[in-house]
């Protein structure tokens, strides 16, 4: 099973995200075209869990049920032919790291085993029982730089099963901000922000070359209440959720500009947290930049096809499913 996104065109022309705030379903035609459908099937707040340790899906036949409206809301039946997609699953079930090696061999079945190993020290599970898989970002005579991602085997077959359950076939399996920055059309560098109920993930990409990925486990407390935050989020206090987003932010930004020698010009939002959420949660911090740095959503009208209606859908829930499909 691939956890990493890769433009082969050949995965699945079917995509959908599970996450704490619902299934969400795409089909799109061509790798390159736009979505020419989607669909969302909601979950009560507690039904995923993401996380490291088993239980994950705490309501699975809630989970399974959403996963079988959100594909039969794109005109795919469960049980038939053509019925495998590809899976995008929350960042915090995941590890995803850069690491840099001296130097590492081109063949997988050489290369695989020293990632693994460099892994043991820097993940909360037995990597041995993981699922494992690479890309180099770049290499020099004294540096290769790798992308690992690696998910604890019972984690993963969790996800899976649920989708076999529901009817449908795992083709792929990508962490949920990866298959994001598939959409990250531009080579210029990007800084990509993905807020969700139980974390916040940001990333930088230049020219399709990932510098940075950081995640931020956000737990339950208080109930808050502010319109402007999704619903899902308010099992978070308002002033606990926030500085949490606005503080990995802050470090993001000091990231990109200690690596690219300026400031983002622009921050692209995804996931269920959307632009103007994000915009309202930086300024409300205190961040400085929050007024001279345009924050705009990851997806723009060009990514969804006539018959993709996405009114009662935030367009960042579509991200995930959006890049999983530029594959």
């Amino acid at each position: 099973m691939n956890l990493l996104p890769k433009a082969s065109g050949s995965r699945p022309r079917l995509a959908c995200e599970i996450a704490p705030e619902g299934v969400t379903a795409a089909r799109a035609i061509l790798p390159d075209g736009p979505l020419e459908s989607v669909a969302r099937a909601p979950l009560a707040t507690g039904a995923v869990m993401p996380g490291l340790k088993p239980g994950n899906l705490a309501d699975r036949v809630a989970v399974i049920a959403a996963i079988r409206r959100a594909l039969e809301g794109i005109d795919v039946r469960s049980n038939s032919r053509g019925a495998d997609l590809t899976i995008i699953i929350p960042d915090a079930a995941v590890r995803v790291l850069l690491l840099d090696f001296d130097a590492l061999p081109a063949k997988l079945t050489e290369a695989l085993p020293i990632v693994r190993f460099r892994l043991k020290k820097l993940v909360p599970f037995e990597v041995d029982d993981a699922m494992v898989s690479y890309q180099v970002m770049s290499s020099t005579r004294s540096n290769v730089r790798v992308l690992a991602v690696a998910i604890p085997r019972d984690i993963l077959q969790e996800y899976e099963t649920a989708v076999r359950e529901a009817g449908f076939e795992p083709g792929a399996v990508l962490p949920s901000t990866l298959a994001a920055l598939a959409g990250v059309t531009v080579s210029e560098p990007s800084l990509v922000v993905n807020a969700g109920s139980t974390g916040v993930t940001t990333a930088i990409t230049q020219d399709g070359v990932l510098l940075l990925h950081r995640s931020v486990d956000l737990q339950p407390v208080a109930v808050g209440v502010d319109p402007t935050i999704p619903a899902q989020l308010q099992q978070l206090s308002v002033a606990e959720l926030t500085h949490e987003i606005a503080q990995a932010v802050s470090v993001a930004v000091a990231y990109f500009e200690d690596t690219l020698s300026a400031p983002p010009s622009t921050i692209l939002s995804a996931g269920s947290l959307t632009a103007d959420a994000l915009r309202h949660v930086l300024s409300g911090n205190g961040y400085s930049d929050a007024e001279a740095v345009r924050v705009r959503e990851l997806l723009d009208a060009s990514a969804f096809g006539a018959g993709a209606v996405t009114g009662s859908i935030p367009r960042g829930s579509l991200a995930g499913v959006a890049g999983a499909l530029r594959g």
